[in-house]
């Protein structure tokens, strides 16, 4: 008797599960639908931060599953597991480490803990309740550089001599002291591995730091994203698909996850 097929889907959130203007996923509901009524498994992935992920992970219906938070920095477990936040926080020592670069490098780069809950929501279009969730950091520090690409790649250099990464999204670049989408898709896809399903891993993204997730996957599917340049061509790893998705946002996702449960096995 064969193994049944399950999948296993990773989705960023901004620009691809939601829209990237109005942060709704309505037109995704379909394809939520049948992944929960099918029993498929979905894990946010996300540079959102747990208290950001925790309600929107509740309202697309898979509370019991964990998410990826923060840009891969940590894991949100599930809610009928002990603890509903993550485990440690770097991110003081993150904040330590970016005021102690030299201050030509420092004073151009702005993140969440510079800005009050009111420019985040007015950098982000989220509303107020929202933003104040969003400057929840534990791992990761997202902002905006204000200078020359030259200055940005000596920012870059001097963050990483101190052990500190930069991701490049489709609205900030997050600092953090390691850990990507990608490897925790890997944590993850093997933890939930079993002899009786046959399982495959799917993942959904639209930005430069989802890159590493749909490379790590059976099927990455790229998702158009019309307010910024949008993706590079780029190749699977061996073994690997990569698609590319014909809407945007929710729209898009809906019609690949769509294709992909209609799929014969």
């Amino acid at each position: 008797m064969s193994a049944r097929r399950s999948f296993i889907v990773f989705s960023d959130l901004d620009g691809t599960l939601l829209d990237h203007e109005t942060y709704d996923f309505d037109a995704a509901r379909p394809a939520l639908a049948r992944l929960r009524a099918e029993g498929h498994r979905l894990i946010l992935a996300s540079s959102k931060t747990a208290a950001e992920v925790a309600p929107i992970r509740q309202a697309v219906g898979f509370f019991d599953c964990p998410a990826i938070v923060e840009n891969g920095a940590g894991i949100l477990p599930p809610e009928h597991e002990a603890g509903d936040e993550p485990v440690a926080s770097g991110h003081q020592r993150l904040m330590r480490t970016l005021d102690a670069l030299p201050s030509e490098l420092r004073r151009h780069f702005t993140g969440f803990s510079d800005w009050s809950a009111e420019e985040v929501a007015a950098r982000t279009g989220l509303s107020m309740e929202a933003a104040a969730r969003a400057k929840q950091r534990a791992f990761s520090e997202p902002g905006l550089w204000n200078d020359t690409e030259e200055g940005y790649a000596d920012f870059c250099a001097a963050l990483k001599e101190n052990g500190v990464t930069v991701q490049k999204g489709g609205r900030f670049a997050t600092l953090s002291f390691g850990g990507t989408k990608g490897a925790r898709v890997d944590e993850l896809v093997a933890r939930y591995r079993t002899e009786d399903e046959a399982l495959v891993s799917v993942a959904l993204g639209d930005a430069p730091n989802d890159v590493a997730m749909l490379q790590s996957v059976d099927i990455g599917i790229v998702i158009p994203n019309p307010a910024h340049a949008g993706l590079a061509p780029f190749a699977p790893v061996e073994g690997g698909v990569i698609r590319w998705a014909r809407l945007p946002g929710p729209e898009g996702w809906n019609e690949e996850i769509l294709a992909l449960l209609n799929a014969p096995e």
